[in-house]
């Protein structure tokens, strides 16, 4: 066979339909070799807040004062703790949960603080930074999971689409990505699961026999190809063909059969993308992915743009929280009940909050300044709040925590050093979190 192989004749044999390109975003994305780790014993779930929620409408409410605005606050199942009145069933999941009032960054644009808050650092010069994703699942993934060590589900990229990849970890380290983006909190088209994975079933016309036949024939000329075309381009295309063929006749796949489950729990969940990814969460750290994320970046009948309320926040926040706690305190019952949240953090975060101050148009704008996120199951003590903000919610009155504080908890919560380095792409040692950082030791769990 001859070895000279022009672009046209990869393009014509991809034609064939030999397994069908996946628009998943992972497959094409895959990287030469897989980095060999030992067996991981924790998983991660990101419930990423597209666009900033706000802390006053949610976790940090100011009753009595003005910035407080419409809602109410109601007990939670930890006394002395309470949350907003949407987040009823949530709020009997006080336990385990702690709340982290009093973050605090100095990023108000979208793009940069969501790069900031899902890799650590701020975009600069060359350095490409990985998610946390890929960061995480790099070192908790294994070499030979039959479904990818990272899974992202409805994320909504265009915010800052550098800020969901692996950055200079490389392709391998690329999410699968499944889910529409922006369809988070919309039900779901009649009862068609849209949380699938793509071209993993064979076309009706062509048998087994003919697939082993055309895999042959693949691996054939890629062979050829790379004897006289060596190097990580032609490798990543092929392992990602050898990684796609594995979970096709993976029996793990079957995690994206949510008809497995039954109709009371789908319903509990919620039947909207955000409900069932959220279950769809479950049943792949139930199988061993190490880092799963949720995207919620819009309700039904919401209007604006997910949790970016610059206008109507109160009734944006209160079709959301509809969907949220729902999916969210299932979640922890579900995590709990199969004996996984001990083994499971369970992370809800935004780029940023909102504006204490209510805009005219009966929105809150952008705030870095002072906002809440959420830490849950394994690995953290439950039951807590970290920090207090002023009573007008304009500043961090006691114990401000940066990104850096975060995700080096993060970090540590599921057993991973945050001053682990990585070589960037500029050769250049980079750590999993700024080595300036102060994990939140009391929330930590005694491991």
């Amino acid at each position: 066979m001859t070895s000279s192989f022009s672009r046209r004749d990869w393009l014509r044999y991809a034609g064939l339909g030999l397994l069908g390109a996946s628009s998943s975003g992972w497959f094409p994305l895959l990287a030469d070799d897989l980095a060999k780790h030992a067996g991981r014993s924790r998983s991660v779930i990101l419930l990423w807040m597209s666009g900033g929620p706000s802390q006053l409408d949610t976790f940090d409410l100011k009753p009595g004062h003005k910035n407080g605005g419409e809602f109410k606050p109601i007990d939670t199942s930890v006394p002395g703790i309470q949350i907003c009145e949407h987040l009823p069933k949530l709020s009997q999941q006080m336990e385990h949960l702690s709340l982290i009032r009093s973050m605090s960054t100095k990023e108000g644009d979208h793009g940069r603080a969501t790069y900031l808050l899902r890799t650590g650092y701020l975009p600069q010069g060359p350095v490409k930074y990985p998610t946390l994703g890929s960061s995480l699942s790099k070192e908790l993934g294994r070499e030979d999971a039959e479904i990818p060590n990272f899974v992202s589900i409805a994320p909504q990229r265009f915010l800052s689409p550098a800020a969901f990849g692996p950055g200079f970890l490389g392709p391998k380290y690329a999410p699968l990505t499944v889910g529409n983006a922006g369809r988070g909190g919309r039900p779901m088209a009649g009862n068609a699961d849209q949380l699938t994975v793509k071209n993993l079933n064979l076309p009706t016309q062509v048998t087994s026999t003919q697939f082993d036949s055309r895999l042959e024939l693949l691996d054939s000329l890629e062979t050829d190809f790379q004897t006289t075309h060596p190097g990580l381009v032609p490798q990543s295309h092929r392992n990602a063909y050898q990684q796609a063929v594995k979970m096709m006749r993976s029996v793990a796949v079957k995690a994206f059969k949510l008809d497995e489950e039954t109709a009371e729990l789908r319903d509990a969940y919620g039947r909207n993308n955000f409900g069932q990814g959220c279950l769809l969460a479950r049943r792949l750290v139930e199988r061993g992915v190490p880092f799963v994320e949720v995207t919620l970046s819009e309700a039904a009948n919401q209007g604006g743009i997910g949790w970016d309320t610059h206008t109507g926040v109160f009734p944006a926040v209160t079709a959301l929280c509809r969907v949220l706690d729902p999916a969210w305190s299932t979640l922890l019952t579900d995590l709990k009940s199969r004996g996984l949240l001990d083994s499971t953090l369970v992370v809800w975060m935004g780029e940023f909050g909102r504006t204490p101050t209510i805009n005219p148009s009966a929105g809150r704008d952008h705030f870095p300044v002072a906002w809440s996120t959420v830490l849950s199951g394994g690995g953290i003590r439950g039951g807590q709040v970290v920090g207090q903000t002023s009573e007008d919610g304009m500043t961090v009155k006691e114990k401000p925590v940066t990104t850096a504080d975060l995700l080096a908890t993060v970090c540590q919560a599921v057993g991973v050093d945050h001053l682990k380095q990585n070589v960037s792409n500029v050769g250049r040692p980079i750590r999993l979190a700024d080595p300036e950082a102060k994990p939140l030791k009391e929330l930590l769990a005694k491991s």
